[in-house]
Parts: structure tokens; C-alpha cells; sequence
């Protein structure tokens, strides 16, 4: 009979568990998108991206700007014009699209900075690397013999690195080794940048949901005022997404005087604008104060800003109507040629209460006019009655206009273009062009002073021009923390770009008992250097480096007995 010898089973291993559909579905994919998004290398992407998309809108018309030629441009370009209008082209920084780049940059920033401020922050209290065992393979690599017991050189080299983190290693041999380590500065002006840009994304950001712009046209002759009271005073008004219109800063300001001067090409050389304004207990007292604003100077008050744009001309006309009585009105023209000014507007004249008592007759008899305005007149044309100008100053103004009588449309109470007629109530008859005396139905040329008369005995003249300006006022209220923001990330960047993380080692150990000399005792300082953040490395400056922390303070050490350098490594 055999023994048999019986074996345990070999256990298998257990299976391995898999993973929840939830954990492979959701969190390990949101895991690596998170960490996608929070590198640097997605936010300098990003940050492109983002200077990319706002070129369109530097080179493209922006309806929160100029509404009138955003549609011109749009009209003008048919179906392409139609498409960049509904994939927001027109409204580049207000656009879902650009709105989610800088929403995307200022979550990857955030997730980018933070760890890195962290590691920094450990770095901070880190002790320097400790000496490697082969000194030779540093970059940079030499050896001295000085005088003195290894402990003495190697507090004279701690004592000589001024300004470096050090540490101090005495070893069970008696080599005494030294680590020292310079330059976290410049890793603190890197987060110092990156940190402020950050913070220029949400002061702007700030800016755009608290802030708020408005433009006006006002003509400059002391009496038309804009009061910062209601959004309704404005031509043009755009505010952020937490601006309601209530609580803007009130002031007032008037335009006393504009004066404009040209090139002898015609090119403008400096606009200016003598304005009054009252602002806090003025506007009880009625105390104004005087200001200039010119081209990129704006006038500051109550923490708003206003700005002047541009300015053209608008043209005096009267009605006089058949019982004497006048209606007198100064209406801004807008410029069609920047070069000469050459203008166009309308203007439209309600009857007096008293000559038709009965309204659809008093609607039946309006006036209105539209033309256009040249400062310096030039003709040509047939008999020289086409109107131009050759000159944006008012050297010799003049007027084109044609004029209607019957429904300008004023009791309507629907919105009209203030620098064109309704074209709608012509083709229907209900504005009817009159034939004046001296003209044809081409239009009317009018100097200064000059006047035509209708058929109905009703005379239309033109009796001068002032000047008017575009302002705008704009408030900001993070306007100062993207200063300070923008100066931070300049002063972080050149912290980063100036200092240079340095690492250097020394190894000071007995040199052999034959070698000394003159019953002096001798060490031997081997000393390796590492740069860390530039390809150039030490250079030079490294070998000077290790004549000064290795000399003595006192002139009789200085010697060096048998300095011997070996060859340097080639930096790859």
C-alpha cells in the first residue's frame, strides 16, 4: 500500500472588481476633463483664443457703439452681413461664444494657480537639496585647496553666500558638505502674474456687469444740457447686466463753446469743448464749474468719465407761416463724408394751435425738410446746382434741402430717424414735396440768411449753424483694480524674467597630509552649480562665485596654494 500525500489546492486568485458604471462613466471623465482644463498648457490656449475672437471686434462695426452704421454694414453685405449678425459678430464681447472663452480661461487659471501656489508655499520652508554624490556631472564644476580645517572653510563658504538658503552637513568622515539655494523670487513673480492676471479678467468682468456708457449728441451753445438722471436722456445707452437705470451718478454738463482745427489737407488736427457742469451740492446751489475736454482727455467727475467723440454741424432753419407766426429750430446734421463734412438731417415743423383749429387740417399742413449741410459750398453740376463741400470747416456754409408739407408723423408717437424723413408716409402721398420759388423739386440751395418761399405763401430760410458734439459718458467702477492689476502682472513679470534660480554645493573635506605647506593645514572644496531656469547657465560668473566664498576675510588665507579646475562640462 502507498502513501499518497495529499495536496491543498492551489487558491485562485480572487477576481479582480470592476468599477461602477457610475465611476467609469462620470467621475474618471470628469476627473481627466477637469485636469485638461486646468493645466497651462489649456490656459495659454485659452488665452490665445481669446485675444483671437476679440479681433473681430476691432475690425468690425459694433451695434453697442454705433447701432445706425453696425445696420448700414449689415444692409450693405446681404447675405454674409445677415449670417455675422446672427452668429453675433456685431456684438463680439457680448456674445455667448466669447462669454464662454473667458469663462473657460478664468476656470482654468483658477485650477492652474491654486496647486502651484500651494507647491510654492512648501517650497518656501523646503531645506535646500541636499549635496549629490558626484559632483562632477553638475554643469558647472571646480576644485580648490585652501588653507584652514574643513569646518572652518565651511562656515567661512556659508558665511561668504549672503543672501542663499544654506544648510550645513558635517558627515561621520569629517567632510563637512554645503547646500545652498537661491532665487524663489522668481517663481513668486510668476504666481504674482498669473495671479494678477486673473485678477484683470474679474475686475473687468466687474466692470462690464456694474458699469455703464451712454453717448449724446448736444449743440454747443450753452443751452442744450444732459442731466446723468435716467437712461432716457441718452441717443445711444448700454449698461452691464446689473445696471437697472435707477441709481446713476447725477451731474449735469453743458457745452458752451466747441472749436475744431484742420490740417490744410483737411484732416482734423485737435477738437475741444469747453464745458459746465454741476455735480453734488452744485446741483441744489446751482454753482457750475468749468472744464476742457479734448480728444483722449476726458473730464472726471463723480467717478464717471466723459469722453468727446466727434462733433459736425446743425443747421438753423424758420418756418414762417402764413399768419406771421415762426417756428425756429437748430437740428443736428450727420456727417456722410468725414473728409469735408458734408452733412445730412431733417427737420419737421408743427402748424401753430391758432391757423387750424381743426387737428386732421393742422396734421394736413405740417412742414418738414431734409437736405444736407456743406461748411465750405462747392458746386458743379448742371447751371452749378449741385451742392458739395470742399472743406470741413465753415468757410461757406450752405444747405440743399427739399420740403413737405402734409403728415410728418409727429402725433403718431412711433420712433422716427431723427436724420431722415419716414420715407413710408412720402410713398403714400400723406407727405407731399412742395415746389419752391427759385427752386425745382431737386431741392432748394440756400446760403445764410436766404429764404424760399412755398406756394401756400408759407417761407422756409436758413438762418446760420452751431456746432454740435458727441460725448460719452462712461463708469466703471473696477476701473482702478485693473490699473493696479495691470502693474501687478507688469512687476510679476519682471521678477520672473530678472531673478535666476541658482543651486550650488560645496563638498570640504582633509586634503592629504603631505600637502601641506608651510605648517599650514589644508582642505580641499570641491563645488559644483546648477542654473535652473535659464539654457545660458553660469558662464563666467561661476568661477568668481567660488573665489569669493572660498576667500578668506583675512589676506594671509586668501592664497589659494593649488587651485586645479578641471575641464567644463559642455551645457546641452
Amino acid at each position: 500500500m502507498t502513501d499518497t500525500q495529499t495536496r491543498p489546492a492551489a487558491s485562485s486568485p480572487a477576481p479582480e472588481q470592476r468599477p461602477s458604471f457610475a465611476r467609469r462613466r462620470l467621475l474618471w471623465p470628469a476627473r481627466n476633463l477637469w485636469r485638461s482644463l486646468t493645466s497651462m498648457r489649456t490656459a495659454l490656449a485659452l488665452l490665445f483664443l481669446l485675444a483671437l475672437a476679440a479681433v473681430p471686434g476691432a475690425l468690425l462695426p459694433q451695434r453697442e457703439l454705433n447701432a445706425q452704421k453696425t445696420q448700414a454694414y449689415i444692409d450693405s453685405h446681404g447675405f454674409a452681413g445677415r449670417l455675422l449678425d446672427k452668429l453675433q459678430f456685431f456684438e463680439v464681447f457680448s456674445s455667448v461664444w466669447f462669454t464662454a472663452i473667458y469663462v473657460l480661461l478664468f476656470i482654468s487659471l483658477v485650477g492652474c494657480l491654486t496647486p502651484r501656489m500651494i507647491e510654492h508655499a512648501k517650497s518656501l520652508r523646503a531645506q535646500p537639496v541636499a549635496t549629490p554624490r558626484n559632483l562632477t556631472r553638475m554643469p558647472r564644476h571646480e576644485t580648490r585647496e585652501v588653507a584652514g580645517d574643513p569646518e572652518q572653510v565651511a562656515a567661512r563658504i556659508s558665511g561668504n553666500l549672503k543672501g542663499w538658503r544654506r544648510t550645513t552637513t558635517v558627515r561621520d568622515d569629517g567632510v563637512v558638505e554645503v547646500s545652498a539655494e537661491k532665487g524663489y523670487l522668481r517663481e513668486f513673480g510668476n504666481l504674482v502674474f498669473h495671479f494678477a492676471l486673473l485678477a484683470l479678467l474679474v475686475a473687468i468682468a466687474a466692470g462690464k456687469l456694474w458699469g455703464y456708457e451712454g453717448t449724446r449728441i448736444l449743440v454747443a451753445d450753452g443751452q442744450q444740457g444732459l442731466c446723468n438722471t435716467s437712461t432716457a436722456v441718452y441717443d445711444s445707452f448700454r449698461g452691464g447686466n446689473l445696471v437697472d437705470g435707477t441709481d446713476l451718478t447725477p451731474f449735469c454738463i453743458t457745452i458752451d463753446n466747441f472749436s475744431a482745427k484742420y490740417l490744410q489737407t483737411g484732416q482734423p488736427d485737435m477738437y475741444s469743448a469747453k464745458l459746465n457742469y454741476q455735480t453734488g451740492s452744485d446741483l441744489d446751489t446751482g454753482r457750475q464749474e468749468s472744464a476742457t475736454v479734448k480728444v483722449n482727455d476726458p473730464l472726471r467727475i463723480a467717478g464717471d468719465r466723459i469722453y468727446l467723440l466727434g462733433h459736425g454741424y446743425a443747421p438753423t432753419f424758420t418756418v414762417r407761416f402764413t399768419n406771421g407766426e415762426t417756428r425756429t429750430q437748430t437740428v443736428p446734421f450727420t456727417p456722410n463724408e468725414t473728409a469735408t463734412l458734408l452733412s445730412s438731417g431733417a427737420a419737421r415743423f408743427d402748424t401753430p394751435a391758432g391757423l387750424y383749429p381743426n387737428p386732421d387740417d393742422r396734421r394736413k399742413n405740417q412742414i418738414a425738410l431734409e437736405g444736407i449741410f456743406a461748411p465750405t459750398a462747392a458746386y458743379s453740376g448742371a447751371n452749378n446746382t449741385l451742392l458739395s463741400s470742399a472743406f470741413p470747416a465753415a468757410r461757406d456754409p450752405a444747405v440743399a434741402i427739399r420740403i413737405y408739407e402734409g403728415d410728418t408723423g409727429l402725433d403718431t408717437g412711433r420712433p422716427q430717424n431723427v436724420y431722415s424723413l419716414d420715407q413710408n408716409l412720402i410713398n403714400q402721398g400723406r407727405l407731399r414735396q412742395q415746389v419752391t420759388t427759385g427752386g425745382s423739386r431737386l431741392g432748394t440751395n440756400l446760403t445764410v440768411g436766404q429764404s424760399t418761399r412755398l406756394p401756400d405763401g408759407t417761407t422756409v430760410s436758413f438762418d446760420g449753424y452751431k456746432q454740435w458734439a458727441s460725448m460719452q459718458v462712461s463708469h466703471d467702477p473696477a476701473q482702478q483694480y485693473v490699473l493696479i492689476a495691470a502693474i501687478a502682472m507688469l512687476a510679476g513679470l519682471l521678477v520672473s524674467l530678472l531673478v535666476k534660480r541658482r543651486r550650488v554645493w560645496a563638498r570640504v573635506s582633509p586634503a592629504p597630509a603631505d600637502s601641506a605647506t608651510a605648517g599650514q593645514r589644508l582642505t580641499v572644496v570641491e563645488m559644483a552649480g546648477l542654473a535652473r531656469t535659464d539654457q545660458a547657465g553660469w558662464g563666467e560668473g561661476f568661477s568668481d562665485l567660488v573665489d569669493k566664498v572660498t576667500a578668506s576675510q583675512d589676506a594671509t588665507d586668501e592664497a589659494v596654494v593649488s587651485p586645479t579646475t578641471p575641464a567644463q562640462k559642455t551645457e546641452r
